[in-house]
């Protein structure tokens, strides 16, 4: 039996894959677009404010951010092919002076200018999260998170979304720094 740093010694490559895939902190999941627009409007995003979506995927939240509520919005998104399509997309839509993809670990960025943050990650990166938010964060900043709530906040308020047609509902829990 091959041990695995054997493999790792032999294929490189795939050494690297599996460090990027240990990276990620959840699976690309899309959020349903009126569950987009509700997050935003419970974090209570105003034009001109600081956004951030971390974990961004498609960049549906981003885009949302920056076209209908005029906020400055960045993503920060690991995956490569994540990060071109919406970054991409940014473009097509003309949007590049109100929004951006950064590509990237949302464990290694500043979140200090951040009004609102937008979150849809799974339990043990709301974990890893956590203490860096705690660090970074001006007093007042709004966090939403989707369907998982951070394990030692209280949040502000919880709001339970019904099936919205997909077959499933959803739960969003404002914080306040």
């Amino acid at each position: 039996m091959i041990t695995r740093r054997e493999l790792a010694a032999l294929v490189p490559a795939l050494g690297f894959a599996q460090v990027k895939e240990e990276k990620k902190l959840a699976p690309y999941y899309p959020t349903p677009e009126t569950i987009v627009e509700r997050m935003l409007q419970l974090g209570s995003l105003k034009a001109g404010e600081k956004m951030f979506d971390l974990g961004s995927g498609d960049g549906r939240l981003v885009i949302m951010a920056a076209e209908k509520f005029k906020a400055d919005a960045t993503g920060v998104e690991l995956d490569d092919d994540l990060y071109k399509q919406s970054s991409e997309r940014i473009k097509r839509l003309g949007l590049e002076g109100k929004a951006r993809i950064v590509h990237g670990d949302v464990l290694a960025q500043d979140y200090s200018p951040a009004d609102l943050l937008t979150v849809y990650l799974l339990p043990s990166a709301t974990e890893k999260l956590t203490p860096i938010l705690e660090k970074q964060l001006k007093k007042g900043t709004r966090i939403v998170s989707h369907d998982f709530p951070f394990k030692n906040w209280q949040p502000e308020k919880i709001e339970d979304i019904p099936d919205d047609g997909e077959g499933r509902s959803h739960t969003l829990y404002l914080y306040r720094r």
